[in-house]
């Protein structure tokens, strides 16, 4: 997949971020798949688009920061050099057209190379490259549920996984897991069977709807291996605050022993069925 290139690489002034983001990030690091006490930042990205995001974030900040200290600029030069004091007598022209001109081309000149990058971005999140494996979300109330179609390594299964409000961290971990391995593509369907859900992961940069009667999909391809949380991020009713999200990466090797142990461990389903009908 070509590589998304934005505008920010070049202008972020925060040399140990590339550092970190290049490096192998310890499971054990702060704000590694999952939120940490008064954290500001983003959490620490593990997929190629997460970082496209992180870094087409700072890259806005600095924008944002330049035209603020400029904006602010303007007006301590115009309270010092027009005070009463120093312009008795008012002057009194009405308008200035390189000024209006410039006031004009400039924003329009932001904006285009803010869009640029950005619709780079959209068009690798909304892109569909051939997926090394298919994962089925169903959002309920209040949880969701899994369906591995059946493959050659395995599948055919399908799990609910409920808020288990005794592990740690509080209100993020639940009963069951989805797992995938590292490092490769991973889609992702998404529906609902009552009310609108949303699935999200914000280690892996992207969050998708859950709709009833609606199959929306997403990819993934995470790079480190780890447990990673997020939640529903769209209001579904009583219990939207208690439907977490946990995706655990492993190994090609652990994956193929987990799927082992899941279809004895989990009901089968007809895959068959299941996928055509919501196709």
């Amino acid at each position: 997949m070509r590589k998304v290139r934005t505008f920010t690489r070049s202008c972020s002034a925060l040399p140990f971020l590339g550092a970190l983001l290049a490096g192998t990030v310890p499971a054990s690091a702060a704000g590694f798949g999952q939120p940490v006490p008064w954290e500001m930042s983003r959490q620490i990205p593990v997929t190629e688009n997460a970082r496209d995001i992180l870094n087409f974030e700072i890259g806005l900040h600095w924008i944002s920061f330049a035209i603020s200290l400029f904006v602010l600029g303007l007006i301590l030069w115009c309270i010092f050099r027009f005070g009463e004091k120093r312009n008795p007598t008012p002057s009194r022209f009405t308008h200035n057209t390189a000024i209006e001109v410039a006031w004009t081309i400039v924003p329009v000149l932001i904006l285009v190379a803010v869009a640029i990058p950005s619709f780079r971005l959209l068009r690798t999140q909304l892109s569909d490259p051939k997926a090394d494996m298919i994962v089925k979300v169903i959002g309920h109330a209040w949880y969701w549920s899994y369906e591995y179609p059946q493959t050659e390594q395995g599948g055919g299964f399908t799990f609910d996984a409920n808020l288990d409000e005794d592990k740690q961290p509080r209100l993020l971990q639940t009963d069951n897991e989805m797992v995938v391995p590292v490092g490769k593509i991973v889609k992702i369907q998404v529906t609902a069977t009552d009310v609108l859900h949303s699935w999200a992961m914000p280690a892996f940069g992207f969050k998708i709807d859950a709709v009833p009667g609606r199959l929306n999909q997403m990819w993934f391809k995470a790079d480190k291996e780890g447990t990673f949380h997020g939640q529903c991020s769209e209001q579904c009713g009583q219990r939207h605050a208690y439907m977490p999200i946990v995706v655990r990466v492993v190994s090609e090797q652990a994956y193929a022993d987990w799927l082992k142990e899941a279809k004895t461990k989990y009901a089968a389903i007809d895959n068959g069925k299941s996928f055509a009908e919501a196709r």
